[in-house]
């Protein structure tokens, strides 16, 4: 584990804020996620690494949880603070080099963005759709980073995305190729329904990849 000096930290909504901290020197591949906490804090949580991987800095996406142990400490962090980061961890590694298909379709919850946001923060010329549900249309986080046309919006809490309702709803009037490579990053309930609509047209299940946030 080593301290990180936090160089800025961004509110994107009233419970939504990106922390970026210095580097000092950890290496990563796109899509992994590290622990992170308050220094000296006991508690730490997972969160997906959500810059890319040849920035000269660290940055994650941060939702607050209402009671939460480590969010809410993190909300009140500015630049100047240290934070406690332990990784990185995890196996939803991106190299689109290996993949025989230039072909991807991302699939998002709210914060589930965070390893895509990574994926094309470092790949910015890839093959892509993305579909991101979240409630409200303030949650489309850092949109600007994207090639918006490739990118729809489902809110599910008012009329002002791209398609109004549920990614599973969406993603039930699309048809996409079979040699798609399809990442899904979000809670459990999405993953499930994704998948099963995703080989119900014709993907087959070593074309799927998941990551649950909990």
């Amino acid at each position: 584990m080593k301290k990180h000096k936090v160089t800025q930290v961004r509110h994107l909504t009233d419970y939504t804020f990106v922390i970026r901290f210095e580097r000092n020197g950890m290496e990563f591949q796109t899509g992994q996620f590290v622990l992170l906490g308050t220094k000296g804090a006991v508690d730490r949580r997972e969160y997906s690494i959500y810059s890319g991987e040849h920035d000269d800095f660290l940055e994650v996406l941060v939702r607050e949880v209402d009671g939460g142990k480590v969010s809410s400490k993190l909300k009140r962090l500015n630049a100047g603070d240290f934070v406690d980061v332990d990784g990185p961890f995890g196996f939803f590694k991106f190299d689109p080099a290996k993949f025989a298909t230039q072909k991807f379709l991302f699939v998002a919850t709210g914060t589930g963005i965070s390893p895509f946001h990574s994926f094309l923060k470092t790949h910015p010329e890839l093959n892509f759709k993305m579909v991101h549900g979240v409630r409200k249309a303030e949650e489309a986080y850092d949109y600007e980073d994207f090639k918006r046309s490739k990118v729809t919006l489902c809110t599910s809490g008012e009329k002002q995305g791209d398609f109004y309702g549920r990614v599973t709803g969406f993603l039930s009037t699309q048809t996409f190729d079979e040699d798609t490579n399809c990442f899904l990053c979000g809670n459990s309930e999405m993953i499930y329904e994704v998948f099963d609509i995703l080989t119900g047209k014709g993907i087959p299940v070593s074309n799927i990849y998941t990551e649950v946030y909990f």
